[in-house]
């Protein structure tokens, strides 16, 4: 991934609240008959020593699972706020003679290692388990697996594949304005909240990202 300095984020922990806030992944991976790509939702950890894992399931009747058993290499984008940005909110365009162009902000995680398929039920089950705890909070009557028969719900494990991808490389990008001048940064996040509101939240990445101009 192209990484200017000023759009660099290092820090996993900043990296994995991302995930866990747009958990579902890009999943790409080179096969046989070339690049697959399939959109998962993900679980993320990372451990003491600052270690990100992935954790996620395929359908068995993706063959996305099969090129993986054979090849395990891959990359997971997941792709958080993002927005168009008009060179009209630049205090700056009136100050030197209209040079300023369009961009594109926005924050972005990338993973890649290699997957290591996972065909247990146990593991499968604990997987959903989870999976299904975050995403059900703050629901008014959460869901939980055990709310399905038993029967059913070993029935529904049969149908998918799990894997787990340790990460070799983590690479984030916050391109939040970060390389313009805070009189600019202030005129997008006002653009922004004009078009979006004031909970806008491409605006509030903004303002944590520039937070020390």
């Amino acid at each position: 991934m192209y990484l200017p300095a000023a759009f660099k984020q290092q820090d996993v922990q900043a990296q994995a609240e991302l995930i866990r806030q747009y958990p579902l992944g890009l999943l790409i991976s080179n096969g046989s008959e070339g690049f697959e790509a399939n959109p998962i939702p993900f679980l993320v950890d990372v451990d003491a020593d600052g270690q990100l894992t992935l954790r996620a399931h395929l359908s068995r009747g993706n063959a996305q699972w099969k090129s993986l058993a054979e090849n395990g290499n891959c990359m997971v984008v997941f792709q958080g706020v993002e927005g168009y940005v008009s060179p009209s909110w630049y205090p700056s365009k009136q100050q030197n003679g209209g040079k300023t162009v369009p961009t594109w902000n926005y924050a972005t995680v990338q993973v890649s290692g290699e997957a290591k398929i996972i065909d247990s039920p146990d593991w499968l089950l604990s997987l959903l388990k989870a999976l299904t705890t975050q995403h059900e909070e703050g629901q008014r009557e959460p869901w939980a697996v055990t709310d399905a028969p038993e029967n059913f719900i070993a029935a529904q494990l049969k149908g998918i594949v799990g894997f787990e991808l340790v990460a070799r490389k983590v690479e984030g990008k916050w391109k939040l304005s970060q390389n313009r001048s805070a009189e600019d940064v202030n005129g997008v996040i006002d653009g922004l909240k004009d078009l979006q509101g004031d909970a806008s939240p491409l605006a509030q990445a903004m303002v944590n990202a520039n937070s020390d101009k």
